[in-house]
């Protein structure tokens, strides 16, 4: 009996000696019910924790009388189950120090019935060793949204049904449910409230916008994807191969992520003819679940776009919000998922976005390439999937057809010459007389494909021969003299 009581006073001076943090909190005494019980519900508004009543704020271990226990007790009853809203169920231990004295250990669960709040009505988070104040509605929506009262997909926007994407949304009920777009504005309103995509008042809710509006950056402006491809291995202010913003109803975003993705890839022979046409160095099954996990799964109640980095050795994709509830990286790597938003997975099921299974995805993309790595970032509220590359030089790269034939282009202000192929040659020559041109332009201009324009383009750049100056729109090409 001594032995244990001599190892639990150690675990507890070792408790004392690492200090307060999150789920830790010391009180040498206990005299005011409303503070304790504010206490109380930081701890369950987060992911509960441990009070050690007995220990002062600089980890050392007075402890309590005996007669301090039953009084103190008694506080921790009241406070629990008075002066909490929803009451809580706490649990007590009274562990024995060796000089007679006696510390209170009290577990304050994660709430299963969030928010808690104080009898003043306050709502209390913890903040590292500390707890504040819930004072936005974002944070009190996150917290609704942490026990399934509440999903970010169903806030109502300001864009009413006009902002349809009339043929998107006509397409997809006759494939979909084998029915007509509807003939009245009223009965469409109603449709979409039975379908989840719009309020009581008649507006898109969030879903309805990110999925069906014609221009979806015009109302949510935040929600899109940013793009960008950096020489080397590092973030640059100001150097950049390729950038591009990404915006419009969900599907074009993903089409349009995954094919900046494809085209900043190296092509390789993977076994195949000389002439066969080369395949990713990674995967396209690996980007198209990391991006619609991405897109279905992100924290939209976080004002933030999801950002797209490629490097020389890595590609990220960061998402906002990191994992929800008790969801960890090796639960996701397992297949266990969590749904953050289930109006907007309910209709990518539906075929909206490529879509496998819920959970299924990130296994998916590991056993296509198991050097994945996944960071969730508390600290900085984000998720990040990262996929290391092998370096070039250990890929057996795919060398296009069309740049076999060297042909020399005019001599620069800068006396460099360059041997490219035909096909090359004629898309510099094009982006030389035109800046602003775009790839279906080179493609018609030159009479071959637009996927053979993108792999000349992909190796133009490559070589550092081509440049592309701003985003998609109002960005233009730049031949490198």
């Amino acid at each position: 009996m001594t032995d244990i009581k001599k190892i639990r006073a150690d675990d507890l001076r070792a408790l004392a000696t690492k200090g307060e943090d999150s789920a830790r909190q010391f009180k040498a005494n206990i005299t005011n019910a409303e503070s304790l019980a504010a206490e109380m519900a930081a701890f369950a508004n987060s992911e509960g924790g441990t009070i050690l009543i007995g220990v002062a704020d600089d980890g050392s271990i007075p402890g309590l009388s005996r007669q301090d226990v039953p009084r103190i007790n008694q506080l921790i009853s009241n406070a629990a189950s008075q002066l909490v809203r929803s009451p809580l169920t706490v649990n007590t231990e009274n562990l024995l120090l060796g000089d007679g004295r006696i510390v209170i250990v009290l577990t304050v669960p994660k709430g299963i019935d969030k928010p808690y709040f104080d009898k003043n009505g306050v709502i209390w988070l913890k903040v590292g060793a500390d707890k504040r104040r819930v004072n936005s509605k974002e944070e009190l929506r996150r917290l609704f949204q942490m026990t399934d009262q509440f999903h970010a997909d169903e806030l109502t926007t300001k864009a009413g049904i006009d902002k349809l994407d009339k043929l998107r949304f006509r397409d997809f009920l006759r494939d979909v449910y084998k029915q007509a777009y509807p003939d009245t504005p009223a009965e469409l309103t109603r449709l979409l409230q039975n379908m989840n995509l719009a309020t009581e008042n008649g507006k898109l809710n969030l879903a309805g916008v990110l999925l069906f509006a014609e221009q979806p950056e015009f109302i949510v402006p935040q929600f899109v994807v940013k793009a960008i491809r950096y020489p080397g291995n590092e973030i640059h202010a100001t150097d950049y191969m390729d950038t591009e913003d990404f915006s419009g109803p969900m599907r074009r975003i993903f089409d349009d992520a995954f094919g900046f993705v494809l085209r900043n890839l190296h092509k390789v022979q993977a076994g195949r003819g000389v002439n066969a046409p080369g395949l990713p160095e990674v995967p396209e099954a690996v980007f198209e679940e990391l991006l619609v996990n991405s897109l279905a799964h992100r924290d939209y109640l976080i004002s933030a776009p999801v950002r797209l980095f490629i490097f020389d050795n890595r590609i990220e994709i960061i998402s906002p919000g990191h994992l929800p509830n008790n969801l960890t990286v090796e639960k996701i790597r397992t297949g266990i998922s969590n749904i953050r938003n289930p109006i907007l997975v309910s209709y990518i099921a539906k075929g909206l976005l490529p879509y496998h299974g819920l959970g299924s995805g990130i296994k998916r993309a590991l056993d296509k390439w198991p050097d994945i790595e996944f960071t969730d970032d508390h600290d900085r509220c984000l998720f990040i999937a990262t996929v290391h590359r092998k370096p070039a030089g250990e890929l057996d790269l795919v060398v296009d057809s069309s740049e076999k034939t060297s042909v020399k282009p005019e001599k620069t202000s800068g006396k460099r010459r360059e041997s490219v192929g035909k096909a090359s040659g004629k898309i510099l020559d094009a982006c030389r007389e035109n800046g602003a041109i775009t790839i279906p332009e080179l493609a018609a201009l030159i009479g071959i494909t637009e996927r053979s324009v993108e792999r000349n383009i992909q190796s133009l750049r490559e070589n550092g021969i081509l440049r592309r100056v701003g985003g998609r729109k109002e960005g233009r090409w730049e031949v490198v003299e």
